[in-house]
């Protein structure tokens, strides 16, 4: 099939675990004999002066990187203008595919749209070519307050989920709780959803046993420093967890609008000398503190999936997660990890200290999360059944929609 993804992230344009996993799923679709164009964007805070739009051929994907047009809007100021002018210039990109001489008369058999920000490219284009549109949500504007949808933005962003969703001929999503979220939020007249895990590649993440502890247990949190991944949760526990293992220090991987905050919660609970902010890391500064941690602490409040708990496995590192979304599916409490519920501290804690005190235990968990992985989590699967998906899209009779519900309560289960 000629499948054309439009992702506002794509390498080396990378905000989270989106860009990740659109490479990784273009690039395989590519290896099954598929003809792949991804549709993204060129940095934040360029210009067509100083990074035009470029097209070129990246493992067999060709990338089109849109420039930024007009460049006048900053994405944290002008959230919707910013992405209505993104919005634009791909579609120009995009019907540009078909015009002799700039994409020789390229034309796709289904539009793929990775979520909310690329809603109005993917639903024009999809339009203009009359293909099917298959959407991957990989989160919710809902999801990510908890129900509570009370800013003139938020409800804006929930508008446009709604309108993706239900513009769509077929709609995947990562996790079984996403499934659940997606019907709940965006029904009951959408196309068929299909549960499709994130994978992963393994070979690009070395496993690395345990090393019996010399010194205090380090402990790493990756993730957006956003309220709904729980930083706050582990910094609270960590008193705690030093008073029955002294030392005991916590790593912060990642930037994100809470930093402030975070700092001033660990200066708050008198641990802020404990807690190491490192930023943004690349991937081998990433493995090598995926390597050199006793545990990975993930304490989502909201997870669609949880992209971070599957490389921590790959590189073996032992995994003490909560429940929230797709990291209840990622992680089997026991067996290839170690569980809490989304915002007990005192769950968060037991659970890292019991990781701590019985190593061999916790290594064989380890062993267990990264055997699994080949099992459940490979990109060939994934593509394979992307692709069961692109085939079985049938475009739909479209018909005016009504405004979309906006939720005034938490969600279910919050």
């Amino acid at each position: 099939m000629k499948v054309l993804i439009v992702s506002w992230e794509y390498p080396p344009v990378v905000v989270g675990g989106l860009g990740r996993h659109v490479h990784h799923l273009a690039t395989e679709l590519v290896k099954a004999g598929h003809e792949v164009v991804v549709l993204s964007r060129r940095p934040t805070g360029t210009d067509a002066s100083t990074h035009p739009t470029i097209t070129h051929i990246s493992d067999g994907v060709l990338v089109v990187a849109v420039a930024e047009d007009p460049a006048h809007f900053v994405f944290g100021e002008d959230m919707l203008a910013w992405t209505l002018a993104m919005g634009h210039a791909m579609v120009r990109a995009g019907v540009g595919l078909a015009r002799p001489g700039i994409g020789e008369g390229w034309r796709p058999d289904v539009v793929h749209a990775h979520d909310w920000l690329v809603a109005h490219p993917a639903i024009a284009l999809a339009e203009y070519y009359d293909v099917p549109l298959v959407s991957t949500l990989h989160a919710t504007e809902a999801g990510r307050h908890s129900g509570w949808l009370s800013g003139v933005i938020n409800r804006q962003v929930h508008s446009v989920e709604w309108w993706l969703a239900n513009e769509s001929d077929s709609i995947i999503t990562c996790s079984a709780s996403m499934e659940e979220e997606v019907t709940a939020l965006y029904g009951p007249n959408l196309s068929p959803v299909t549960v499709i895990r994130n994978g992963i590649d393994v070979a690009t993440w070395s496993f690395r046993e345990r090393a019996p502890r010399s010194g205090p247990p380090r402990l790493l949190f990756v993730g957006r420093l956003e309220y709904e991944k729980g930083v706050q949760d582990a910094i609270a526990a960590l008193p705690r967890i030093r008073r029955s293992h002294p030392g005991t220090t916590l790593a912060v991987a990642g930037e994100g609008t809470q930093y402030e905050w975070l700092r001033e919660q660990a200066r708050t609970h008198r641990v802020l000398r404990s807690v190491n902010f490192l930023g943004s890391l690349d991937h081998a500064e990433l493995l090598g503190w995926l390597h050199g941690a006793d545990a990975i602490v993930l304490p989502s409040r909201y997870e669609p999936f949880g992209i971070i708990a599957l490389e921590a496995a790959a590189a073996g590192t032992p995994l003490v997660a909560s429940t929230a979304g797709g990291l209840g599916e990622a992680v089997v409490d026991g067996v290839t990890g170690l569980s809490f519920q989304p915002g007990d501290v005192d769950g968060l804690t037991s659970a890292v200290r019991e990781a701590l005190d019985d190593p061999q235990a916790t290594q064989q968990r380890a062993l267990a999360a990264r055997e699994r992985l080949t099992e459940d989590f490979d990109w060939h699967q994934v593509a394979l059944d992307t692709a069961q998906v692109y085939l079985s899209a049938k475009r739909r009779v479209r018909h005016p929609l009504a405004r979309p519900d906006i939720p005034q309560r938490p969600l279910p289960g919050r």
